[in-house]
């Protein structure tokens, strides 16, 4: 009977478990033999455009030109490397024995190395590891290359090795090889000038322009007769391929978006990512390269003007992408030029180009209709005296004039009736994060540039505007908040959703409408005088502005399809003569819109207007003593609005000619007239640029009834309370203050007095130099009617201010 011999068999088991054990650690040694990233080599920042075409490129910050894995290899450098370099590449796993075979038969010929028997596998692991060249290393790379095949794809390890193959030079990866030597794109080179970058990485020095160029004149032919023999390429494709030149110099890289590269690579930096250094961004290549031509055309004749930089970012309204971004004029190898500067990032005063906003929001509350008189007279609040860029005063003018022709005063009064505090709230939800200070901090003076903020920022949040009007019919008269966001320049960047739909939004969309229409008739410069009189020409709503001292031109301009905003100026903040943006950048503005695709209109959102009648002279909701009245739509907040307070019911003598009162004339022949009267003050400027017909003077006898009219004078400089600081002249002596006043009656004589001081008499223009010492003051008018005003006002002097 057989028997069972147990201690063999436990001695059997303990032998099979120690080499069992054994497989186990050397399977998992070759496992993890292969580091996770192969390749940790810096590589350069590469911006490509919408297309996949190269906008710029940096060099890597080891000093080579060496560009991010691309798993994208063009057909023609497979064929050829793989005819070159190894022919049974889609046929070992790694290591080929015939290869290796026949390189130790070459090399015990020649007594030398004559081939080292690499597969491509071999040759990826070599570049990764940068290790001496001996057996013991192409004993590990053997090793490695096996278990590399096992772990990617043919297809993966010959992207490795096109990305990161040695081309000659300091020119890494067939990306950066392809531009540096032929300036375009791998995928455009020809089997010539393939074969000819695919016997570089086996010998770098062949590229060198002034030495090798036999040599690898022979070495690329020799492999198109490859490429012919092995029936990949046809005679007459070889024979002219042969024909091609070699690549001489090296060639800059485009530079065609330099300041957008910069960008990238500093937000790449702030976020501490590790991941690739290309991104594929939103930018138009060709509308990049033609804004930049503009931009640059207007720069040869700006700079004359010692005004050297110029920026135009355009927008895309339904997505917020960037589809062009010329950061500044780029003349890197002139210092004074500062176009090293990305100024559509940098912050600068904004000028007028927030008073649209303003406007918006007016209307949007109810605090405005369109059309409606604000006041343009001189105007002091807290010793706050904004003034007009042409110093001069319109008395009273529509709000959507006053917005076209970019009035200061009455923004600044528009302002103080809305309140800085809630516009700087407003701007802040409208994607400003740049007005990080107190309001307080700015105050009336935000309306006018008075705080600082981005050319990007700006074109942001004019977009938000645009894309809440158009997006209204897909969200069935909706708001979705969040279409208020930032511009983008990375192509396929999803925005998660926040808010969702709602009934309101920051801005009512009639508000933005009327806004954005009141914008189309801002005049343009130039032969664009005359666009209405063309029926192709587009519809565009814009806007400039021009920050104190003339140190920044902006424009920004709004379709349906686009925004498109610009900055001139300099870049070291120095202002110059002529620096305004109706003349520097609206031109440019407009040029670009060119380039553009037109389209239609805004849709008048309807939905978001209520029909109203107004008063065509005042702008006013009418009253029932406004004789002429139009129907207009407006925001809902409009039917809120004030009555129109300028009419009133004025009695006349049955002549027509003299005003009267119940005292002195006979009411049954009296005539009762709506008539239109503005404040004294604001019509002695009105009716120097109107037609207006002044209030009839009363009839000598009614004049004892005339305390229930309003006064007929008013003292337009100062105002109530006001504090005026009176600087020395140029001799050192006290300089004068000019008092200004005006009456209803042209021929009417005012008679003045400082502190119950008479002090003289002012007939037709009224005003009068003084020079009060420091302290408080009260300053009394009278007529000859015995008609009187008067306030008080301190003169500040030098050592208390």
């Amino acid at each position: 009977m057989f028997r069972i011999d147990r201690q063999k068999i436990r001695q059997w088991c303990i032998r099979k478990k120690w080499w069992l054990t054994a497989a186990v650690i050397v399977l998992t040694a070759y496992y993890f033999c292969l580091p996770r990233q192969l390749f940790t080599s810096p590589t350069s920042f590469v911006l490509e455009d919408a297309g996949g075409d190269l906008l710029n490129a940096s060099i890597a910050s080891d000093g080579q030109w060496r560009f991010p894995y691309n798993e994208h290899v063009p057909e023609k450098f497979r064929q050829c490397i793989i005819t070159y370099e190894d022919k049974r590449f889609y046929y070992h796993w790694g290591i080929d024995p015939v290869a290796v075979a026949r390189a130790v038969k070459q090399n015990l010929q020649g007594r030398r190395v004559v081939s080292g028997g690499s597969t491509l596998t071999m040759q990826v692991i070599r570049l990764s590891r940068n290790q001496p060249r001996n057996i013991w290393q192409k004993l590990v790379e053997g090793v490695l290359a096996t278990r590399l095949e096992f772990g990617a794809s043919k297809k993966k390890i010959i992207a490795l090795y096109a990305s990161n193959a040695p081309f000659g030079g300091n020119v890494v990866g067939l990306e950066a090889a392809s531009w540096r030597y032929y300036g375009r794109k791998a995928d455009q080179l020809s089997w010539g000038e393939m074969a000819a970058l695919a016997v570089l990485p086996n010998s770098p020095a062949l590229v060198h322009p002034g030495r090798n160029r036999q040599t690898l004149m022979t070495k690329r032919n020799q492999l198109l007769d490859k490429l012919y023999q092995r029936k990949t390429i046809d005679s007459i494709t070889c024979q002219l391929a042969k024909l091609e030149p070699l690549p001489a110099q090296p060639l800059p890289l485009p530079q065609d978006a330099p300041h957008l590269l910069d960008r990238f690579h500093a937000d790449y930096l702030q976020q501490h990512e590790e991941g690739p250094t290309r991104i594929k961004s939103t930018i138009d290549g060709a509308l990049q390269r033609n804004v930049s031509a503009i931009t640059e055309r207007y720069h040869h004749t700006y700079k004359a003007n010692g005004i050297n930089n110029a920026a135009v970012l355009v927008l895309d309204v339904e997505t917020g992408n960037a589809l062009a971004y010329v950061g500044n004029i780029y003349h890197p190898s002139d210092p004074e030029m500062e176009s090293h500067v990305d100024v559509v990032q940098a912050r600068r005063s904004p000028g007028s180009t927030l008073k649209p906003i303003l406007y918006a929001a007016m209307l949007n509350d109810g605090l405005l209709l369109p059309d409606m008189l604000v006041p343009d007279i001189p105007t002091q609040i807290a010793g706050y005296s904004p003034q007009n860029f042409d110093l001069g005063y319109d008395g009273a003018v529509p709000a959507s004039r006053a917005l076209a022709r970019s009035l200061n005063i009455p923004s600044v009064r528009m302002l103080q009736q809305y309140r800085y505090e809630r516009f700087h709230i407003l701007l802040q939800k409208m994607g400003i994060t740049t007005l990080n200070k107190p309001a307080d901090h700015y105050g009336l003076s935000l309306i006018l540039g008075g705080g600082e903020t981005t050319l990007w920022e700006m074109c942001g949040m004019y977009a938000s505007m645009a894309r809440t009007l158009i997006h209204l019919d897909q969200y069935n008269g909706r708001y979705d908040m969040d279409d208020i966001h930032p511009p983008n320049y990375q192509l396929n960047i999803s925005r998660p959703s926040k808010y969702g739909l709602s009934k309101e939004g920051l801005l009512n969309a009639g508000a933005i409408w009327q806004t954005f229409e009141t914008m189309t008739e801002v005049m343009r410069p130039g032969e664009e005088l005359l666009w209405q009189q063309f029926s192709s020409s587009q519809r565009i709503a814009w806007k400039t502005g021009t920050s104190f001292g003339f140190r920044d031109g902006w424009a920004i301009g709004v379709t349906p399809g686009y925004v498109v905003g610009v900055w001139v100026g300099n870049a070291d903040g120095e202002g110059r003569p002529g620096l305004i943006g109706v003349s520097t950048a609206a031109p440019i503005l407009f040029d670009v819109f060119r380039q553009l695709r037109t389209g239609s209109w805004f849709t008048p959102p309807y939905a978001h207007l209520r029909k109203i009648e107004v008063c065509r002279k005042s702008g006013y909701r009418a009253s029932e003593l406004c004789e002429e009245r139009d129907s207009i739509f407006v925001p809902p907040a409009g039917i809120r609005a004030g009555i129109c307070p300028f009419h009133q019911l004025i009695h006349l003598d049955r002549t027509g000619q003299w005003r009267v009162t119940e005292n002195c004339e006979s009411p049954q022949f009296m005539q009762h007239k709506s008539w239109f009267v503005l404040p004294p003050s604001q019509e002695y400027y009105y009716r120097s640029k109107n037609y207006y017909a002044a209030l009839p003077p009363y009839k000598p006898e009614c004049l004892t009834s005339l305390g229930q009219d309003k006064a007929p004078i008013e003292l337009i400089y100062p105002r109530p309370n006001a504090r005026i600081f009176v600087p020395l002249e140029i001799d050192g002596k006290p300089g004068q203050t000019i008092f200004t006043a005006t009456h209803r009656n042209p021929a009417a004589k005012i008679f003045w007095h400082l502190d119950n001081t008479f002090i003289g008499a002012t007939s037709e223009f009224h005003q009068m130099a003084l020079h009060p010492p420091a302290g408080k003051h009260t300053i009394t008018l009278v007529d000859e009617n015995g008609e009187r005003t008067g306030l008080e006002f301190e003169i500040i002097d030098k050592e208390r201010n």
